[in-house]
C-alpha cells in the first residue's frame, strides 16, 4: 500500500490548503485494492485489541463506512461483543452538531444525508463516551482532515464542553502524514488508530 504523494502547498488560504489536500487523499484512497482493504480492516481490529485506546464497555459511536473509508464494521462487532452500547451518527442539518442513535449489529439502516447510513429515528438518542471518527488524513499532533462539513468538530466541541470524551480517528496507515493545515474551529483527536499503528496525542 504505497503512501500518497504530497506536494508542498502553494501560498494559498487555509480553505484552499485543505481542499487541495482533501483531493489528494481522496484520489489516493480510491486506488487501494480490495485485498488491501480487507487486510486493513483485519489489521485495524488487531491494533485495537492490542492497544485499547479506551476502556470497555462504554457508549461508542462508530460510523458506516462510505467513500472507500476503512471498514470498521469488524471492530464495531468486537466492541459490541465486549459489552459496548454502539451508536451511529445522524446529520441533523448544515451548521449543526451530530446526533447519535443507538445501533446493534444486524439492525436495519436508513439512507441519510450525503449517502450515509443511519439508524431509524425510532432508536434512542445516546451521547457517546468514545467516538470512532472517519478521516482523510491525520498528522502527528492529532489534527484531522475530514470532508469539510465541520460536523465532527462541532460535535466534539459540544461533547468536550460537557465532560470527558475520547475521539479516536480511524483510517489506513498511510493516512498519517507530516502536517494538517488547521484553524481555530478544528478539534484535535485523542488517538489515531490504523491497521499499522496506534498513536496517543497529548
Amino acid at each position: 500500500m504505497e503512501p500518497p504523494h504530497l506536494a508542498p502547498f502553494p501560498d494559498v488560504s487555509l480553505i484552499d490548503e485543505k481542499r487541495i489536500l482533501r483531493g489528494t487523499m481522496l484520489a489516493w484512497r480510491g486506488t487501494l485494492a480490495e485485498a488491501d482493504r480487507r487486510a486493513a480492516a483485519d489489521g485495524l481490529l488487531a491494533m485495537f485489541q492490542r492497544e485499547q485506546p479506551f476502556e470497555t464497555p462504554a457508549v461508542v459511536s462508530g460510523f458506516w463506512p462510505i467513500k472507500e473509508e476503512i471498514d470498521i464494521r469488524p471492530l464495531m462487532i468486537e466492541l459490541f461483543n465486549q459489552g459496548c452500547q454502539l451508536a451511529l451518527p445522524v446529520v441533523q442539518g448544515k451548521g449543526q452538531r451530530l446526533l447519535f442513535r443507538a445501533w446493534r449489529p444486524g439492525d436495519p439502516l436508513e439512507v441519510g444525508v450525503f449517502g450515509t447510513l443511519q439508524p431509524s429515528p425510532k432508536r434512542e438518542v445516546v451521547e457517546p463516551e468514545a467516538l470512532l471518527v472517519p478521516l482523510l488524513a491525520c498528522d502527528e499532533d492529532g489534527w484531522r482532515l475530514g470532508y469539510g462539513g465541520g460536523f465532527y468538530d462541532r460535535t466534539l466541541a459540544d461533547l468536550r464542553a460537557k465532560g470527558r470524551t475520547i475521539a479516536v480517528g480511524v483510517g489506513f496507515g498511510a493516512q498519517l502524514i507530516p502536517e494538517i493545515p488547521h484553524g481555530p474551529q478544528d478539534q484535535r483527536l485523542d488517538w489515531l488508530l490504523t491497521d499499522q499503528r496506534a498513536c496517543a496525542f497529548v
